[in-house]
Order: structure tokens, then C-alpha cells, then sequence
């Protein structure tokens, strides 16, 4: 009965996530999610929270977070913020700090989220070709602006910035917001994170879904200047004053205060990558330099999506994207485990030998 909604329900298209299969045996390459369970820590951090307490409110500010994040990049309690996964993040930025007059920038190809965000709060937009070579190019972000956002590494092509170059987008960008989203930076990349004391108009936004492996828990935060982070402290208690129930705030403060284990399993996922790239590139793949969790990869012989629904048929997941048309011969495909990237690979020769 669509005549009830209202008039931006009708113009939305909404975002879709990754397929999440309810099927045995499965090779699941398809959302990047970490192959590795999160620290012991947390489980008992989220095991200790089951308790009566569970009939009070959560912390609303999550302040012994903040303050175990805020530890971790070397800032204050207050630069930082936290939301109900990096996506509510991201949502609430876009309303404070990307809601103005001029259209925001971000790449053409890049999280599919942007424009749906863009489409939600009516915020004008200018997608950003990427090179022929997938890269953004900084310079085509140096023109007069609302605010720019993209993924480092970006999404789907796994593809880094270096730190030089963001910081010349930030010096060409004085006046307009920067929002550097590092859902992907801890498996190959140098964090923004640094830059923050220079520049007031730089937000870094982060995850703990990929590389604390807690992507069931929802948890993302971002770092910035107070100002900043005042202003999306103003839109979440507009909106939602407790994004982070109990759990949630006990499980992500234990994470973060495990540094062996946290950089134990980014080293396991990075060192996959490195043999899943050698192992497709034997089999005539062309796959993009990536430094994420996940690597962007056709076949000159293979149509993109016949390759995926071969894959499907062998119980193996991976993610295609028909649109833009330019990377629909590509798979972007998660990094597993070494067993399940075997299988992988076994399939792939399969069908490329057929």
C-alpha cells in the first residue's frame, strides 16, 4: 500500500547488502567478514554482561569506550565517537557535516551506501570517475565542494591512498568536510588518524566488524576534532541516545584493549591474500593491488557473473556488481581462511579449464 509513504520512501533505492545464505557446507567470500572469531576476550567480556543490569540503560555516551579507543589512537576521550556499526556512523556524518549547499564528492565506484545516505537526507552528490586504473585521483577533488567522502582502502577495489595524498586533499579542502572511511585500514594501510590534530575539518570513520572480527556486535566510531564530533553527537541524541547496548560496549572495549590478538589475525588475513593473489594471477586473473580484507579480481576469458553463479553452484559465495558496467567482470572476493582460498582456487581452475 506504497500510497501511504511519504514522498522521499518513494524516490529511496535502498542499499542491499551482502547475501547472508543459510546454507550447509558453504565457502562464504561474499560480505568480508573476518574468517577468525573475535578474542576470547570479548566472549568473556560479553558473557559478564549477562546479568541483571541487562534492566538498566546502557552507558548513553559509552565513555570506558571512548576512553579504550581514544587510548588506543593516541587522543582525547572527546574526539571520539561511537555508533551502532561504522554505517550509523556514516549516516550521522552525513547529516551534520555533509548537509550543505554545494554537492559532496566521492568516487563513482566506491560503498554503495554513499548515494543511498545522499538519496535519505536529500544532500546533493557528484560521483568522481576513477581512473582507468581505478584509482582516485586527488586532484579531481580539489574543486569547490560540500564536503568529500570515500573509503582508504577503497570499496570494492581494495585500492590505498597513500597518507601524502590525503593530506593534499586536505590542504586543497580548507573550508569543506573530509570524511575518510577506514573500514578496510588494518590490513595494509596507515591510518588518517595522525592528521586529525592538523586539520579541523578531517573525520576519520572506523569499524570494528572486519579486523576485530566483530561485525556481529555493530559497533563503529569515529575520531575527529570536538567540533566535529559535537555535531554528531547532536544528531544521535536526536535520534537514538543509547546505539550501543550493553554488550556492545563491553565486547568492543575488550577488543580493543587486545592488541596481540587483534594484530595476530590482520597478519593470518594479509598473508592469505598475498597467496590468493599469486594463486589467481597462475591462473590468468588480473587482480587489482589491494590492501583490504578482500582483492578485486576478473578473468580476460570469464563473464563476471557466469564466473559467480559457477562459484555458487561449486558452494562458493563471492560478490559480483553488475553496475557501473565497467567493473561487472569483476569478483570482489573476500579473504578466508588458507583452507577455504584453497577451495577457492581449486574451483577457479576448474572452471577457467572447462
Amino acid at each position: 500500500m506504497s500510497r501511504y509513504w511519504s514522498a522521499v520512501v518513494h524516490g529511496l533505492t535502498p542499499y542491499v547488502p551482502g547475501e547472508q545464505p543459510k546454507l550447509a557446507n558453504l565457502v562464504k567470500l561474499n560480505t568480508n567478514e573476518n574468517p577468525y572469531g573475535p578474542s576470547p576476550k570479548v566472549l568473556d567480556a560479553v558473557r559478564a554482561e549477562a546479568a541483571d543490569t541487562l534492566r538498566l540503560y546502557p552507558d548513553p555516551g559509552s565513555d570506558r569506550l571512548r576512553a579504550g579507543i581514544a587510548a588506543y589512537h593516541g587522543v582525547a576521550a572527546d574526539q571520539v565517537f561511537v555508533g551502532n556499526g561504522s554505517d550509523e556512523v556514516l549516516a550521522h556524518a552525513f547529516m551534520a557535516l555533509l548537509k550543505h549547499g554545494q554537492p559532496i564528492l566521492f568516487p563513482d565506484i566506491s560503498y554503495s551506501f554513499y548515494p543511498v545516505y545522499c538519496g535519505l537526507y536529500e544532500i546533493a552528490y557528484r560521483q568522481i570517475p576513477l581512473t582507468d586504473t581505478f584509482e582516485i585521483r586527488i586532484d579531481d577533488y580539489l574543486a569547490p565542494n560540500g564536503g568529500v567522502i570515500f573509503p582508504n582502502p577503497n570499496a570494492p577495489t581494495g585500492r590505498l591512498l597513500p597518507l601524502s595524498e590525503i593530506e593534499r586533499l586536505l590542504a586543497g579542502n580548507p573550508d569543506s568536510v573530509v570524511v575518510i572511511d577506514e573500514a578496510y585500514i588494518d590490513f595494509g594501510g596507515e591510518s588518517a588518524v595522525r592528521l586529525v590534530a592538523r586539520y579541523p575539518q578531517l573525520l576519520v570513520v572506523r569499524t570494528l566488524s572486519k579486523s576485530h572480527a566483530l561485525a556481529g556486535l555493530r559497533v563503529g566510531y569515529a575520531i575527529g576534532q570536538t567540533h566535529l564530533i559535537e555535531a554528531l553527537n547532536r544528531v544521535k541524541d536526536s535520534f537514538n541516545s543509547y546505539p550501543l547496548d550493553r554488550f556492545a560496549q563491553a565486547g568492543a572495549l575488550a577488543s580493543m584493549e587486545d592488541h596481540a590478538y587483534f594484530e595476530s589475525i590482520c597478519a593470518k588475513v594479509v598473508a592469505t591474500r598475498t597467496r590468493l593473489v599469486a594463486g589467481m594471477e597462475a591462473l590468468g586473473f588480473q587482480v587489482l593491488p589491494s590492501a583490504a580484507n578482500f582483492i578485486f579480481a576478473r578473468h580476460p576469458a570469464q563473464d563476471g557473473a557466469a564466473l559467480a553463479a559457477a562459484l555458487r553452484e561449486r558452494s562458493i559465495i563471492v560478490r559480483h556488481f553488475r553496475n557501473p558496467t565497467r567493473i561487472a567482470p569483476f569478483l570482489r572476493i573476500t579473504i578466508g581462511t588458507d583452507s577455504q582460498c584453497d577451495a577457492l582456487l581449486v574451483a577457479l581452475k576448474a572452471i577457467v579449464n572447462c
